[in-house]
């Protein structure tokens, strides 16, 4: 905005503040929750031009009577869209609902596929949404040496992307053996990321002691790993900010909940960090958490401050997080503060849903890149002797409702009926024809495959199964289908969810996206999968080699906490 603009609109807000003009919208008499005093105070809250004029009061030709509670816009403080399975428009369209206003993105997932490529894609698929987008540029490219991904990127790759008002810093720095071991190329991402001014976000679950001084001290910021409260405590009492996770995946609220009562409150966000779609129909997004924060004993009002003005303080958004003049004129407005229920959300004083979503047009993005985001897969034929075993190899434990995992020791083959599957990552970004090979245990499986191209970070593809000839039948149609998830049982499909965008969303609107979703799930669990286990998410995570204890590549398997392959 030009500089005589900006006093102009100064000018307007002053005076509808002072009185001297009417105001555009003004919420008349309502219960609103002050995040600086953590009170709920009464009053209106007058609106111009986008903006909060004052709070007092006021009147307007617009004057809307409120029941509820009237809160900020709600922020998710760390999501990766793409764990939607939707475009970004279709998300939008599912958060919105939700009381949420801003979320913080990290792109990696896509960007891992489609390198620069992709944080242009989910930038130009993100403009003018109904819910402000903002970005955190990937730290980790791929997330280690020892991963294949569609890219790898350093320092001088991304940026130039520092200068866009939406990119906010330098999302989870899941490298910590890196930086803990002084790794050049690592701690240059974060030196040119604060030489921009702008904030490291990071990512080291375990991480204790001297290895953590070194962590923090070389300008890591926040940590959403922690999953219990002595860990959390540990970082915050470092000067981190804490995230608190509870997504689809990776669920740490109940644990971490005793945070939201006294002085540690100050320095918690709340975040979702992966979110399925029947998550975001059925639960919610961080109204979810909400609820879920006060039934654990949180205080309603410093979780609510967790969800708003924390996390614009900590992102550097001073433009929001509160209803306070000046600000924008970001608006949840719930029956309650115990159930949370969403009676209408305003975004820049614009009433976007009161019942209903107001209806928007989904931006159209750059048709090069998306052509690109089309043309993902370049994997040889893929046979069931590609699977044959060949040794003593390490087999990786799962344990339900989290995403670290155990080391089950080594198995000579497979063995279904105690739990011994096997379990394979085809590096598929540029036909290397690379296949890591090993065992996974608690997955349950008794018969039939799964394949995914969901596969954290580097999203290569990863099946487990039974037999040799049903995982290659599996990965098959993966491929087929340029992206997504397949369950075989025997020589048929019997779950299938398309995914052609990066081999990690679909154009597909969300509800059908999900309907696909849950059947394949049924159709894993009719197989045996563990039903404490999320057949899919979960096992995307069995390929990313930055969480404990071992996992699976493209080159083989990996013992996370020695970055060595055993």
């Amino acid at each position: 905005m030009e500089l005589t603009a900006r006093i102009e609109a100064k000018q307007r807000l002053i005076d509808v503040a002072a009185g001297r003009a009417p105001a555009d919208l003004v919420l008349k008499d309502v219960r609103y929750v002050n995040v600086f005093s953590g009170e709920i105070r009464r009053g209106d809250v007058a609106v111009v031009g986008g903006r909060i004029a004052g709070v007092g009061s006021y009147g307007a030709p617009n004057e809307i009577h409120l029941d509820g509670v009237v809160c900020p816009g709600l922020t998710d403080a760390h999501i990766h869209l793409e764990s939607s399975l939707v475009s970004p428009a279709e998300f939008a369209k599912a958060v919105v609902p939700h009381g949420t206003t801003c979320v913080v993105t990290d792109p990696h997932e896509i960007t891992n596929v489609m390198g620069t490529d992709g944080v242009e894609f989910m930038l130009r698929a993100t403009e003018g949404l109904p819910v402000d987008v903002f970005f955190m540029l990937p730290s980790c490219v791929p997330a280690t040496p020892l991963d294949e991904a569609g890219a790898e990127l350093d320092w001088t790759a991304i940026d130039r992307f520092y200068g866009n008002p939406r990119v906010l810093g330098l999302a989870e720095m899941m490298n910590a053996f890196g930086v803990v071991h002084d790794d050049e190329a690592v701690l240059a991402k974060i030196a040119a990321a604060e030489r921009s001014g702008k904030r490291v976000d990071g990512h080291a679950p375990g991480l204790s002691g001297g290895e953590l001084c070194a962590y923090v001290g070389a300008g890591v910021q926040s940590d959403h790993e922690c999953s219990d409260p002595d860990e959390a405590m540990e970082k915050l009492r470092l000067g981190q900010y804490i995230m608190i996770r509870d997504g689809t995946a990776a669920r740490n609220l109940e644990a971490l909940a005793p945070l939201l009562r006294g002085k540690a409150a100050e320095r918690c966000l709340l975040c979702t960090d992966d979110k399925h779609p029947i998550d975001l129909l059925e639960k919610g997004h961080i109204d979810y958490i909400l609820r879920k924060a006060v039934a654990c004993g949180a205080d309603p009002i410093a979780a609510v401050t967790a969800a708003t003005y924390n996390a614009a303080q900590y992102f550097g958004l001073r433009d929001r997080g509160a209803i306070a003049p000046g600000l924008r004129a970001d608006f949840t407005v719930f029956d309650d503060l115990e159930h949370f229920r969403v009676q209408a959300v305003y975004h820049g004083g614009v009433c976007v849903y009161d019942g209903a979503l107001a209806p928007f047009a989904p931006p159209e993005n750059d048709p090069l890149l998306r052509e690109k985001a089309l043309d993902t897969f370049h994997v040889a034929h893929i046979a069931p002797e590609d699977f044959a075993p060949n040794g003593s190899q390490g087999v990786i434990g799962m344990i339900p409702g989290q995403i670290v995992s155990t080391d089950e020791g080594r198995a000579e083959r497979p063995d279904p009926a105690n739990d011994i599957l096997r379990i394979a990552v085809i590096e598929r970004h540029r036909n290397t024809g690379h296949i890591g090979l090993g065992y996974l245990k608690g997955y349950g499986l008794k018969t039939g495959a799964v394949a995914t191209s969901i596969s954290h970070d580097s999203h290569n593809i990863i099946v487990v199964g039974a037999t040799a000839e049903e995982m290659a039948l599996a990965v098959r149609k993966v491929v087929e289908n340029r992206g997504g998830i397949t369950v075989v049982r025997g020589k048929e499909i019997v779950g299938d969810v398309p995914l052609e965008l990066g081999g990690l969303m679909s154009d597909t609107p969300l509800t059908e996206i999900n309907e696909k979703l849950e059947a394949a799930k049924r159709a894993a669990f009719a197989l045996g999968v563990n039903e404490g286990i999320d057949p899919f998410m979960t096992l995307s995570f069995m390929s990313l080699p930055v969480i404990p204890a071992l996992r699976l590549t493209t080159r083989g398997m990996v013992d996370v906490m020695t970055q060595r392959y055993i």
